[in-house]
This record gives C-alpha cells, structure tokens and sequence, in this order.
C-alpha cells in the first residue's frame, strides 16, 4: 500500500471514532501485547475505572473468542515447528473500539464454520434477551455446570460481554460460501 492508500484508511478510521483497530492472526501473545498499548490508552484517556475495567474485560474476551474459534487458521508444519516451538494454530480476524459519545463500542469478527451458526445464534439470541439478573443467573449456572462439547474455555465469555455491555450485544452472521460463514459481535460500555 501507498502511503496515501494507508493514509486514507487511517483517516477513515479516525473519522469513525476508532481508538483501536486490528486485523490479523492472534495469539496470546499478541493478545498480551496489545491489551498492554490498550490499557495505556484508557489510563491516557482518564476514564473511570469501571468503564475501564469493562472495556478491557470485552476486548480480551473478544480477542479469545478468535484466538479459540476462528475458522480462517495457519496450522504448524511438523518439519518448521521444531520441539521448542509452539505448535498451536494462527487464528485470524478483526476487532475495533469506538470511542462515541461518553461510551465505547467493541466489536469484533472472524470466519466460523456454517456447522456452528444456529447453535451460536441459539446460544447469542437467549444471551441477548436476558436482562441483568438472567445474565447473572446464567453467569454462575454456566460456572457449574460442565463446558459445552466443542468448548475452548469455561463457555461464559459471551455473558461477561453481555453483562459488561449497557445495551443488549448485537450480532450478526454472513455466509459466505458452503463451508464459511463471518461472525460479528459488537458490545457498548
């Protein structure tokens, strides 16, 4: 790209309110990284510790949710991975925050398999009606109860998103051909 290509793109950015933006393979690692330069941000930014708080809660949850459950992966050679190399999957897929108004929205994406679209929408439309007192019920009945099959984690990252958020998530779902399908999950704080 041209410096003016990229040039452009940060304007657009800028004019959309965007403080932050990625788009790539994540890692832990980069999860770490990047979740530093976020929190030097919000402390810049002098915000209450709250609204911090949450909005740090909801990008590490989103960046999981990718690091774990992206479709679009770079799997590890056996013959370049050598023994001390980690050989864990490179997920892909993106993710922004907002500053607008007094608040912030998170969102983010990534490709998923057409198999795990109804199960997700079921599992985000319940997520999306219960109000505050569901979301906590749900929360701690999740905790105790075994992790779903096919689950990376404790199965509780789209309620604490839920619950962090001021307004209900909001989702959609865009297939793209016969295997693939894009995800996308916004949250305001």
């Amino acid at each position: 790209m041209l410096a003016k290509d990229l040039f452009e793109l940060r304007s657009q950015l800028h004019e959309s309110g965007i403080i932050f933006a990625y788009c790539g393979y994540v890692t832990e690692s980069v999860l770490s990284g990047v979740g530093d330069a976020l929190k030097r941000k919000l402390v810049l930014d002098d915000m209450d510790t709250k609204t911090a708080r949450s909005v740090f809660a909801v990008f590490v949850e989103q960046m999981q949710n990718i690091i774990r459950y992206s479709a679009e992966r770079e799997k590890p050679h056996a013959a370049s991975s050598g023994k001390s190399a980690p050989r864990s999957d490179l997920r892909y897929g993106i993710m922004t925050i907002s500053r607008v108004g007094d608040g912030f929205v998170v969102k983010a994406g990534n490709l998923i398999g057409v198999a795990d679209i109804e199960p997700l929408r079921v599992k985000l439309e319940s997520i999306r009606r219960a109000d505050k007192d569901e979301l906590k019920a749900m929360y701690k009945e999740t905790l105790k109860s075994e992790p779903e099959d096919g689950s990376k984690g404790a199965g509780v990252g789209f309620i604490e998103i839920a619950r962090r958020a001021s307004r209900p998530i909001n989702f959609d779902i865009s297939a793209i051909d016969g295997r693939v399908a894009f995800f996308a999950l916004e949250a305001e704080i």
